[in-house]
């Protein structure tokens, strides 16, 4: 096997049994394709930036011998489509908690906690300041989770528990493909810019940036759709 299309062959397996599944009757994740797909729009060019910007800064790098080589401006074209195929396979997870667990309700402590977690992320920066990977990650996460707060009248069927319940169960998933491509590696880090703490081979930030992500999804694909069903 060419090596180079290492990275294509870990997301294309990531990608199978979400989309496989995504045609099952109950679930029936097709259906929200019309949401789903303008609501990470915005996540992955946020990302992309981002990624880009590390990438220029030496935080990561990619291995020449397990990418094709093609970029955008210097992404590998892999890692600007882990940014959708990440994604999709983790709103389906919390589609499929949604609609297996209807039960799932916001309880007083879900708001309290995110609005704590937020404030957690926001003064944990203060500490690693220096560090790219470890500051900007939880600052971000800080910032986003407040300014939901601060708007959240706009999101009200964004569930915390909900997403709380299905992130944990994301994250197994999400371990085992950063696991692959760090432990191959297909991505470099440089631990002058992370806390050095690994998960395994993963940096522990990765927990946290994923977070983010999921989390922008969900909230902009929960949007979309409720938006649709209350203009109909």
């Amino acid at each position: 096997m060419n090596q180079q299309f290492t990275y294509f062959l870990i997301l294309g397996a990531s990608l199978a049994g979400p989309f496989l599944l995504s045609f099952d009757k109950k679930v029936a994740f097709y259906k929200s394709w019309n949401f789903l797909f303008p609501a990470m729009v915005f996540p992955a060019l946020f990302y992309i930036i981002w990624d880009c910007w590390f990438t220029s800064k030496g935080v990561w790098s990619f291995n020449p011998d397990k990418i094709v080589q093609s970029y955008l401006y210097n992404l590998p074209i892999e890692e600007v489509l882990f940014f959708f195929i990440v994604p999709y396979c983790c709103v389906f997870i919390y589609e499929c908690i949604r609609c297996y667990f209807p039960g799932i309700k916001d309880g007083n402590w879900a708001a309290s906690f995110f609005i704590l977690l937020g404030v957690a992320f926001l003064i944990a920066a203060v500490f690693v300041f220096g560090k790219d990977y470890t500051f900007y990650t939880l600052l971000f996460n800080g910032i986003f989770i407040l300014l939901f707060f601060l708007f959240r009248k706009q999101f009200p069927f964004f569930h915390i528990t909900r997403f709380l319940i299905s992130y944990l169960i994301i994250l197994i998933p999400f371990l085992i493909v950063n696991g692959f491509l760090t432990a191959i590696p297909v991505v470099l880090y440089n631990n002058e810019e992370n806390l050095a703490t690994r998960i395994h081979t993963i940096p522990v930030e990765d927990v946290f940036y994923g977070m983010l992500l999921i989390m922008m999804n969900v909230i902009g694909f929960e949007w979309l759709r409720n938006r649709k069903l209350q203009s109909s």
